[in-house]
């Protein structure tokens, strides 16, 4: 490549870099700071109603005389998991996070591959009996699920405020994922080219394999880039989502709440049995935004003796969950967990 082209390329890269660099401040200066912090500070935020479409697919199975792929696997049925975990999402949360199913739709047949590949539903029972032999591509083609479902129109028209996807091991989901213009990181890269989204809006992925706790989880690794993405802009004593996620292993002696995956006393991934003690602070978190207080030993007993969902219902009461903000950022930090379009 000759040098004077090479050169154009990145003055013309130089150049994009810069006008997007302006935009996102554009985009700083209309948003404002947090409408939080001209409320009255301290008050229980009054409870919001997020509007679901619930989509199972769950195809027949022709060998099993047309029982569907549940009923054949013995899997968890997701008119039974939805109401738990609403139930769930409105205790962690203090009663703010109320859902409610707008639309349900049950797919007779599976989700399309990135790739274009869609698994016949009895070659699928049998590579799951066998535990072998899935197809390798496993990503799944969000766009035409919302092709399939219309689900950007239902958003711009206020129908629904998120998606809840329910299939099988391998059906290529991300645990969740967010759609609409300017997208960010949600334990997933962000849908490109959605911006014909009148807002953000998330899709979650649910393997109904598995149970309440593992769903939990999903919206615990979800609050996890929101919250981290809320916090981009504050360093050191002023990211507070820095200090709230502390464990001992990264953090001897310093330990706090945690993550999802490690509880303040945790040496490994789902280590929420462990019986060690540990000096922890993640009671003054109860107190916020006053954090103040020495910090008390703590292990499994506190958080559930190894039971993942009472881990995770005890991890997400510990958010604050007020009224009124501070440094732009609200006290009130599910508001974020529930509708991204609120961080700042």
């Amino acid at each position: 490549m000759k040098r004077s082209k090479l050169s154009d390329l990145v003055q013309q890269a130089s150049q994009a870099v810069g006008r997007a660099a302006e935009q996102a401040q554009d985009l700083v200066e209309t948003l404002g700071p947090d409408p939080s912090e001209k409320e009255p500070a301290g008050n229980p935020p009054a409870p919001v109603t997020r509007k679901v479409l619930a989509v199972t697919y769950n195809p027949k199975i022709k060998s099993a005389g047309g029982r569907t792929l549940l009923q054949v696997m013995g899997w968890n049925d997701p008119d039974k998991l939805i109401p738990g975990h609403i139930a769930d999402l409105k205790q962690a949360s203090y009663n703010y996070a109320n859902y409610e199913v707008a639309e349900r739709i049950e797919v007779d047949g599976m989700p399309v591959k990135a790739d274009g590949f869609v698994y016949d539903p009895d070659e699928f029972v049998r590579l799951m009996k066998a535990g072998t032999g899935f197809h390798e591509a496993d990503a799944v083609d969000y766009y035409r699920i919302l092709k399939d479902f219309d689900i950007i129109a239902k958003i711009n028209r206020g129908a629904i405020d998120e998606v809840w996807l329910f299939a099988f091991p391998y059906a290529g989901f991300y645990e969740s994922i967010m759609v609409g213009p300017g997208a960010f990181w949600c334990n997933a890269p962000p849908l490109k080219n959605t911006g014909e989204a009148n807002r953000l809006f998330i899709v979650m992925g649910y393997n109904y394999q598995r149970g309440r706790g593992e769903m939990l989880e999903n919206i615990g690794h979800r609050a996890e880039s929101i919250m981290a993405h809320a916090f981009r802009n504050k360093k050191g004593d002023d990211n507070l989502w820095e200090r709230f996620t502390r464990y001992d292993k990264t953090h001897p002696g310093q330990a706090e709440v945690g993550i999802v995956h490690y509880a303040p006393n945790s040496e490994r991934d789902y280590d929420w049995g462990n019986k060690k003690k540990v000096l922890s602070r993640a009671h003054v978190w109860k107190k916020f935004p006053k954090l103040e207080g020495e910090p008390a030993q703590m292990d499994t007993n506190d958080w559930g003796k190894g039971d993942t969902l009472a881990h995770h219902i005890w991890w997400f009461q510990h958010f604050p969950h007020l009224t009124g903000g501070a440094n732009g950022v609200a006290y009130n930090w599910w508001k974020y967990v529930i509708d991204p379009n609120t961080v700042r």
